[in-house]
């Protein structure tokens, strides 16, 4: 299998955050390749969500990493590389209306196997399995086995999210194209460090780890 890619996603960012996340962010980013990023904006902050993101979409393009948002209106007014929704209905259809072909739309929060065909079949450019912000938690065996279904069936990239090293070991030995990690950078005593050591990992997909 080709080397798995990987795929940051910020915690919900406000005045309060935004700063310190983007400083780990740029270390992220400087350490290792980050093929993209979603960057999350908290409710109570979407009258600033504009100040907020476009310093991570900057520093993202500088890196040559795709950036998406929550909020495709938000994705055009920025110059983001595209966005990200939830589920395979209305927001997927007008997100994909909107932003396709110049941006990315991508699907998550997908609830069941259909739900995941139905996103690919109407053109998401990937699909994301396991994010617990967008989705009832799915127990790890099961998330694995999705992946593992989605990657022998199907074209369209899967991204899969992991909450931990050893999950992002697992879910690119099952065939995840790109891992989602987020806690792992942002709470490391150094992301620079944790962003090199996850990209290692899912690069190996699965193989011994020196």
């Amino acid at each position: 299998m080709p080397p798995c890619a990987l795929y940051l996603v910020t915690p919900p960012l406000s005045a309060a955050n935004a700063r310190r996340i983007a400083e780990a962010f740029a270390e992220a980013l400087a350490a290792a390749p980050v093929a993209s990023a979603l960057v999350r904006i908290a409710r109570q902050a979407a009258g600033d969500a504009k100040a907020i993101a476009a310093p991570f979409v900057d520093a993202a393009t500088a890196a040559d990493c795709a950036a998406l948002v929550e909020d495709p209106r938000l994705a055009a007014r920025i110059g983001a590389d595209g966005a990200h929704v939830a589920g395979a209905g209305a927001a997927l259809a007008d997100a994909l209306a909107s932003l396709k072909p110049e941006r990315i739309v991508g699907a998550g929060g997908l609830m069941s196997r259909h739900e995941a065909m139905t996103a690919g079949e109407k053109g998401a450019d990937y699909v994301m399995f396991g994010e617990p912000f967008a989705a009832p938690p799915m127990a790890f065996d099961a998330l694995l086995e999705r992946v593992a279904w989605w990657a022998e069936l199907f074209k369209t990239p899967c991204v899969a999210y992991a909450q931990s090293l050893d999950a992002a070991e697992a879910l690119a030995r099952a065939g995840a194209d790109f891992v989602a990690v987020d806690r792992a950078i942002w709470d490391a005593a150094s992301p620079a460090e944790a962003a090199r050591r996850i990209r290692h990992i899912i690069e190996a997909r699965g193989a011994h780890i020196v």
